[in-house]
C-alpha cells in the first residue's frame, strides 16, 4: 500500500507571510484559464468576431474576474445550503467565514453561471456565447484543485482492498485503512478528460450551447462515477437511494447538460 506522503500545506514562508500550495494551485488554474482563453480566440468563429471587434482580448481578463467572483461567493454560499444549511441557519455570520473552508463546486458553477450571464448582459451578447467560450477552459482548472486536494491530504476515497496497487493510506483520515486516491480519480477525469473532449469539440465551430452542454454533461457524468469511490461528507454520509450529496446534486447537472445539447442540435445553424 502506499501512504499519503503528508506535504506541508505551507510551500513558502516569507516572514509573517505564508504561502499555501492551495493557493498555488488556484493561481496555476487562473494562468491556465487564461493562455487556453487566448487560443480560444484563434479558434473559429471567434478568430472572425476578434477580426470585427465583437471580441477582443481585453475580454478574456473581465471574464476571469466575474468568474473568480462567481466561484468563490456561489461556492461558499453553495456549500452552506447545501451540505449545512441548519447550522449556518442557526450561526448566519459564518457564512462570512471562508478562512474555516467550506466550498461546493456545484455552488461555484452556479455562481460562475451568474457571472457569466451578467457579464453576457453588460457586453450585449448571447449568455451561451460566452458559456460556450468558457467551457473547454475550465477543466484545467479543475484539475489544478484537485492537486490542491491531494497535496492537502483531504477529500480522501472510500475504503479500497489493500491489493489495489494504488490504494493509499490517508493518516488525515484518522485510521490506517487502505482508501482510493479518489482526488487522483477526479483529477483525471473531470480535469484531464473533460478537457480533451471539450477542447476537441471546440476546435470547429459547434451549434450555440453544445459545448456549454457537453460541460454540464461531461462533468456531471464524470463526478457521478468519482463519487462512489469518495468518501461521503461525514455530517451527510449516504442520502436517499445510496448516493452522496455530490450525486444528487450532478442530476439535475446532467439533464441540463442533455437538455441543452439536445436544444443546440436543433440550432444547428447558429454556431458558437
Amino acid at each position: 500500500m502506499l501512504i499519503h506522503p503528508q506535504f506541508d500545506p505551507v510551500a513558502l514562508s516569507l516572514g509573517p507571510l505564508a504561502v499555501h500550495w492551495y493557493g498555488i494551485t488556484y493561481l496555476v488554474a487562473f494562468v491556465l484559464f487564461l493562455w487556453l482563453a487566448q487560443q480560444r480566440l484563434k479558434q473559429e468563429p471567434m478568430a472572425t468576431w476578434v477580426s470585427q471587434g465583437a471580441w477582443a482580448r481585453h475580454d478574456i481578463d473581465d471574464i476571469l474576474n466575474y468568474g473568480v467572483l462567481g466561484v468563490v461567493l456561489g461556492g461558499r454560499l453553495g456549500y452552506c445550503l447545501f451540505y449545512k444549511p441548519g447550522y449556518y441557519a442557526e450561526h448566519p455570520l459564518e457564512v462570512l467565514y471562508v478562512w474555516q473552508g467550506g466550498m461546493s463546486f456545484h455552488g461555484g458553477m452556479l455562481g460562475v453561471i451568474a457571472a457569466m450571464a451578467l457579464f453576457a448582459w453588460q457586453r450585449q451578447r448571447h449568455w451561451l456565447q460566452v458559456t460556450d467560450f468558457v467551457a473547454p477552459c475550465v477543466p484545467t482548472g479543475l484539475a489544478a484543485g484537485r492537486v490542491g486536494n491531494f497535496i492537502n491530504g483531504e477529500l480522501w476515497g472510500r475504503a479500497a482492498d489493500p491489493s489495489l496497487p494504488w490504494a493509499m493510506v490517508f493518516p488525515q483520515s484518522g485510521s490506517l485503512m487502505p482508501r482510493h486516491p479518489s482526488q487522483v480519480y477526479q483529477f483525471l477525469l473531470e480535469g484531464l478528460l473533460l478537457f480533451a473532449i471539450l477542447w476537441w469539440q471546440a476546435r470547429r465551430p459547434q451549434p450555440l450551447g453544445w459545448l456549454s452542454g457537453i460541460f454540464l454533461t461531461g462533468y456531471g457524468c464524470m463526478r457521478f462515477i468519482a463519487e462512489y469511490f469518495r468518501e461521503p461528507d461525514a455530517h451527510l454520509g449516504l442520502l436517499s437511494l445510496g448516493l452522496s450529496m455530490g450525486q444528487w446534486l450532478c442530476v439535475p447537472m446532467v439533464l441540463m447538460g442533455l437538455a441543452m445539447m439536445a436544444w443546440a442540435k436543433r440550432q444547428a445553424p447558429e454556431t458558437l
